[in-house]
């Protein structure tokens, strides 16, 4: 392949993303743009190719970026879309020898996350319905996300008392919620969490101002404000 160079309005469009967002990436480090002598922005093909291959960073693009239809291999407008690509997840970690003890949990996790995002913005999607899902079986990552009304919103409906979105993210993974529509969100994240400090899986969930970490190592459950809002959910399972 030719490593051939190209504008800052190409490389947007090879990845998916806005030309804002590149700026971004350059300005905060997550991707460097190289500078022509006369001070072009410009990006190569061969760095450009790797980097589409991060299933995360294109997720949270999309998260973050102006609203916008993911490409068709990432994108599932439906459940039953996202039941089918769920199945085709599901055959290919069977065929890890290593995951053959728990890959039916990995995902039985994603399809948790999934599944809440349509259940709980079903007729309240802000602006794009549906939800990007990606996975790439070499790297060990699965990412998912949503643009709906995130974890707060959903939750604030049957415990108002929530303050902000760290206690709506600790309220979903720890407490046992009492109430209609948003119950299944909350104790749906603690059957996440159960599983995800039981194996050896790892767990970024990001929504509104606020993150949850899980890593393999410290399996505690480490809540953080964020510098970005990401509207909806945003989650990256590693294993």
């Amino acid at each position: 392949m030719i490593n051939k160079p190209l504008t800052i309005g190409k490389a947007a469009k090879y990845l998916g993303i806005s030309v804002d967002t590149l700026r971004r990436w350059d300005k905060n480090g997550k991707l460097f743009a190289k500078k022509s002598k006369g001070g072009h922005r410009y990006y190569e093909e061969l760095v450009l190719k790797s980097f589409k291959e991060d299933v995360f960073a294109l997720a949270t693009a999309w998260v973050l970026d102006a609203p916008s239809v993911p490409k068709q291999e990432f994108y599932c407008p439906t459940s039953s879309e996202f039941r089918g690509r769920l199945s085709k997840l599901q055959s290919s970690l069977g065929k890890v020898d290593e995951l053959k003890d728990y890959y039916s949990l990995i995902v039985a996790v994603v399809g948790e996350i999934g599944n809440n995002s349509f259940d709980h913005n079903l007729g309240n999607w802000p602006d794009i319905s549906g939800i990007y899902f990606s996975f790439d079986v070499a790297k060990k990552q699965i990412a998912i996300a949503d643009r709906g009304r995130g974890v707060l919103r959903t939750l604030k409906k049957v415990k108002p008392s929530i303050r902000n979105d760290e206690e709506a993210l600790h309220t979903a993974f720890t407490e046992k919620i009492s109430g209609r529509a948003p119950e299944s969100r909350g104790n749906g994240l603690k059957f996440v969490l159960q599983v995800i400090l039981e194996r050896a899986i790892q767990l970024e969930f990001y929504s509104g101002g606020a993150k949850v970490i899980v890593t393999k190592d410290d399996k505690t459950l480490d809540i953080q404000k964020t510098d970005l809002y990401y509207s909806g959910c945003l989650a990256l399972i590693e294993y």
